[in-house]
């Protein structure tokens, strides 16, 4: 409360001084439509900073005024549109490999045939191949692929394929043979070993805990050490010019990722984007007790590398038909879908990690999953007291009527990837019929309950281009565009609204609304600036915009041109 007390005070005195013609900016940007997301001052014309803080937003005469020839860089903006950066509050941040096998939004299976083989010819036997984000209910057939599909490419390799939404995984009989995986091996608890329902062998598709089964007997590569080092950082570096095209100035990653490696990026000046690590949700009190360690080194005062929240799983997706539902499947009446483990051991976890202060992060898919992730969180409560602890319902994706004022009544954050939206309704009916569906990606129906909500991508099961979520989330119709009004329309949004989750929405999950999302005097500098005015254009257009500029901390990190 003290740094709050500290940051908002700073900010008025920036405020009050604004005027004052003496104060110098290093940057300004002129002329532009800044849509600041703050709903005291939604819009102005310029913007100053200094150092990494913006430090007045205002009229271009008020602005031009802090300009000092020579010294302040100066953007013109054109009329351009100028916004808070992207702060995607839930994404697989991890270095790109440049032999991983892009699988995204192919149709024909035989694609995936081609690619693999390509990349057997370039890897010695033994030598794992890896790739993914293929999604079934794209193909032609709309069938689950099965290891027949890369057998004869890949006799002497192991392979591995994940599904788009990573919770499904397509291995060859290779990796089936080197895992002792048979067709009487039995299912593990909280996964599927799907299987051939004539011949009872495993088909190659692993689905939940069953990919823990996996061993895949991997050749290392011929790398030196330091030719690993180099290739890591390569890896780390396209993964941050990726976010920076985008004009993604913030990440918070679910899961585990390497402090050090981003530490040593930001010591050599390569850290482009403010990064936020979480770990795994445990009942386990001495890994609590070094959970709590981290939190300490990379405390939550800090701008760029924090320790985020613990993450659990209690289900799978709608997409691989492993969500947890009240009800069966509608296409496949013989499952309800899969819970990453007993509910209570699940409370036990939430309660203990709640106790210790941690702010907690739950993966819920299916409509028993969001309420027992809810149940838990109330549990938590009761036992713990109540406290501003801003535990986060990862996903939110199917809910009940009755579970969606929930989340204001538990100060629970609604954290959700807008595409997941216009990706899983090709399908998303024909798994759990049309009743069920209308809880699904619920925006409007959360936000008119008083609940908060923030935006992010699931990258890399999801595309990292913000651009897409905007346009799910105020049209809700399939990327390639549609006639009507979308997908149960009345829980669009408008477009002001869809940015502000996606930054000012995003940085209260991590609790930094008084310090980032909005452009105003007193917050960090990160600021996006587009080729074209989102809040105009038409929405064929939303998905074509680019992004001119990337600032974070007042330094530009991309420019288009």
């Amino acid at each position: 409360m003290k740094n709050v007390i500290i940051l908002l005070s700073i900010a008025i005195m920036t405020i009050s001084c604004s005027g004052n013609k003496g104060i110098k900016a290093d940057l300004v940007i002129i002329n532009g439509k800044v849509f600041t997301v703050d709903r005291d001052k939604p819009l102005a014309e310029a913007v100053a900073v200094r150092g990494d803080t913006i430090i007045a937003v205002g009229s271009v005469r008020e602005i031009s005024s802090m300009i000092v020839k020579g010294k302040t860089k100066v953007i013109d903006a054109a009329g351009r549109l100028v916004i808070p950066g992207f702060n995607d509050a839930h994404v697989h941040f991890r270095p790109l490999d440049p032999d991983y096998i892009e699988l995204r939004y192919t149709t024909d299976p035989a694609v995936i045939t081609r690619k693999v083989k390509d990349q057997v010819a370039r890897s010695k036997p033994g030598q794992l191949i890896e790739g993914g984000h293929w999604e079934h209910e794209m193909f032609s057939d709309r069938k689950w692929p099965s290891k027949e599909l890369i057998d004869a490419v890949s006799p002497d390799n192991p392979v591995v394929l994940s599904r788009a939404d990573g919770h499904s995984v397509l291995v060859n009989s290779y990796v089936l043979k080197k895992s002792g995986i048979t067709k009487d091996t039995p299912d593990p608890f909280g996964g599927e070993i799907q299987k051939d329902p004539v011949t009872g062998e495993p088909t190659g598709i692993l689905k939940e805990s069953a990919e823990g089964l996996i061993k895949t007997g991997e050749v290392k590569t011929d790398r030196t050490p330091e030719e690993e080092a180099a290739r890591l950082k390569e890896g780390y570096m396209l993964a941050l010019k990726e976010a920076a095209e985008y004009g993604v100035t913030s990440v918070q990653i679910p899961g585990s990722a390497d402090f050090s490696a981003y530490e040593k990026l930001q010591s050599e000046g390569l850290l482009t984007a403010r990064i936020d690590i979480g770990k795994a949700l445990t009942g386990d009190i001495e890994l609590l007790r070094q959970y709590d360690g981290l939190r300490q080194k990379y405390p939550p005062e800090g701008n760029w590398i924090r320790f985020g929240y613990l993450k659990a799983f209690i289900d799978g997706t709608i997409g691989s038909g492993t969500a947890l539902m009240f009800e069966p499947f509608s296409d496949n009446p013989s499952t309800s879908g899969l819970a990453m483990m007993p509910y209570e051991e699940f409370e036990q976890m939430v309660t203990r990690a709640d106790s210790m202060g941690f702010q907690i992060g739950v993966h819920s898919i299916g409509d028993k999953g969001n309420n027992w992730t809810l149940n838990a969180f109330e549990k938590a409560r009761s036992i713990n007291g109540s406290r501003d602890s801003r535990h986060r319902d990862e996903h939110s994706q199917t809910l009940q009527p009755s579970d969606i004022p929930r989340f204001e009544q538990l100060g629970v954050i609604a954290s959700m990837q807008p595409t997941h939206c216009i990706t899983d309704k090709r399908f998303c009916e024909k798994r759990i019929g049309s009743e069920r569906s209308r809880g699904a990606y619920a925006w409007r129906s959360i936000l008119n309950a008083g609940g908060r909500i923030a935006f992010g991508t699931d990258y890399q099961v999801e595309p990292l281009n913000p651009m897409e979520g905007l346009y799910a989330a105020v049209t809700r119709k399939d990327r390639l565009g549609e006639k009507g009004d979308g997908w149960f329309p009345g829980e669009k949004l408008s477009m002001e609204e869809a940015i502000e989750l996606y930054t000012l929405g995003s940085a209260y999950a991590q609790f930094m609304e008084y310090r980032k999302g909005m452009i105003k005097p007193g917050y960090l500098a990160d600021i996006v600036i587009t080729d074209s005015d989102l809040l105009s254009i038409p929405e064929d257009q939303i998905m074509k915009t680019k992004v001119d500029y990337t600032i974070t901390g007042g330094q530009v990190v991309y420019q288009r041109y």
